[in-house]
C-alpha cells in the first residue's frame, strides 16, 4: 500500500516528459518509479526514451531486473502496463477501484475511476 499511498501523494503534480520528482514534474514512468521507491525499490530508473516505443519485451523484462514481480491476481498499488495507443505504453498504479497515472493530456497527474481506458498488459509490484 506504500506505493499507492506516494502515487496518490502526487495527484495534482504537472507532467513533464521524463520528470522524476513531484516539484519539476513527472511522466508515467516518474510516477511508477516514485511509487515503487515507496515499496521499496532503490534502483536505477530509464531515462532517454520516446514517447512510443512499443517493445512489450524489453520494459517487462526491465521490470524484472529491477525486482518487480510479475503477479496476476489484481492488489492496489500494482504497477500496471497499458497499451495507450500503436506503439504506446503507459504506466499507471491500480487504486483497486481505477489508476493514478501521469496524464499528458490533462499535463498533470490524475486518479481516474473505474476500469482503466486501455489494455493492461501486465501488472508488477514490489514483494519481500
Amino acid at each position: 500500500m506504500r506505493a499507492l499511498a506516494a502515487a496518490r501523494g502526487a495527484v495534482g503534480a504537472r507532467f513533464r516528459l521524463h520528470g522524476r520528482d513531484t516539484e519539476r514534474g513527472l511522466d508515467c514512468l516518474g510516477l511508477a518509479a516514485l511509487a515503487i521507491r515507496a515499496a521499496g525499490y532503490e534502483g536505477e530508473v530509464p531515462s532517454g526514451y520516446a514517447l512510443r516505443s512499443g517493445n512489450i519485451a524489453r520494459v517487462c523484462g526491465r521490470l524484472g531486473a529491477a525486482g518487480l514481480v510479475a503477479v496476476t491476481e489484481p492488489r492496489p498499488g500494482d504497477l500496471l502496463l497499458l497499451a495507450a495507443g500503436p506503439g504506446q505504453l503507459h504506466f499507471a498504479i491500480d487504486t483497486g477501484s481505477g489508476i493514478v497515472h501521469a496524464d499528458a493530456m490533462l499535463r498533470r497527474v490524475v486518479e481516474r475511476p473505474g476500469t482503466p481506458p486501455w489494455p493492461v498488459i501486465g501488472r508488477w509490484r514490489m514483494e519481500g
